[in-house]
């Protein structure tokens, strides 16, 4: 079932909500610059398990409204507030890819893990997605810059080339396809907003906030998202548990879709 959600004036956030028989809800957001069909190969699997599935777009991709402002962490963690508290959930299991990661950070940072009973983080953009004074990890602010300039001048092309950084194992043409269709569904200038965000914004204070059992899952292989960021978020989250996936890259959603949903199905189970 899809639908609409006001987040504010003349701002509609889609959700993606599908119950296949009142199952513990699991709200997954995802990463930049794709939208919430990046999940199929992790509702397949979750939905036969009985779990209730749900996926929203953020603000300016898939489905959502085309906003022009709103793309600081703090806004769009805002908007998944409203979601939750709209459709009443509770005892959530967050689930975060990439920049959809470090939403969820800021999420549990400033709202006090509102509702959400576990965290599960996947290839997160955090505590910081660029190079910065005692972070030596991630891109370039320079390297992003390049895909801001590219997101307004060849948007398409952009997308080709940051797709190919995705994967560390071989996709189907016909996969590389359907992510850059994904990434073309979005607003342009919200793709570069949310850019501006993953260049600048920095998570390292929120980490020892989050106080539910937290996994990390992180691609060995990374390119976009290097897997020392993955270590410093274990350091920086009392009692969380890094992951290691040893043959993905960034697209371990898809590159070890079976690891991942059996760790996933694992954890949300437990009773840690």
């Amino acid at each position: 079932m899809g639908y609409y959600i006001a987040v504010e004036e003349k701002v509609r956030i889609f959700v993606e909500d599908i119950d296949p028989g009142q199952g513990k809800p699991v709200l997954f957001i995802h990463g930049w610059p794709l939208n919430h069909k990046m999940f199929e190969y992790q509702f397949n699997h979750f939905l036969q398990m009985g779990y209730r599935c749900i996926a929203i777009d953020l603000r300016g991709f898939g489905k959502s409204d085309r906003s022009w402002n709103g793309y600081s962490y703090n806004r769009l963690a805002d908007d998944i507030r409203i979601v939750i508290d709209t459709l009443g959930l509770e005892n959530i299991t967050l689930i975060g890819f990439s920049v959809g990661g470090a939403i969820s950070i800021r999420y549990m940072a400033r709202h006090g893990g509102h509702q959400v009973s576990k965290l599960a983080l996947l290839g997160a953009a955090a505590p910081a997605f660029t190079k910065r004074a005692g972070f030596p990890y991630g891109l370039t602010k320079a390297e992003v810059n390049k895909l801001i300039e590219g997101t307004y001048k060849d948007r398409p092309k952009m997308l080709v080339n940051f797709g190919d950084m995705l994967f560390a194992r071989y996709v189907s043409d016909e996969c590389k396809a359907w992510i850059h269709g994904l990434g073309m569904e979005a607003f342009g200038h919200a793709t570069a907003m949310l850019a501006i965000s993953l260049r600048d914004e920095d998570l390292r204070q929120d980490l020892p906030t989050i106080q539910v059992p937290t996994i990390i899952l992180h691609g060995k292989q990374e390119k976009i998202c290097p897997f020392p960021l993955g270590e410093a978020m274990k350091a920086g989250i009392q009692g969380s548990k890094l992951i290691p996936m040893k043959y993905s890259g960034h697209g371990l959603f898809y590159c070890e879709q079976e690891k991942l949903n059996a760790e996933l199905f694992q954890f949300i189970g437990s009773s840690i």
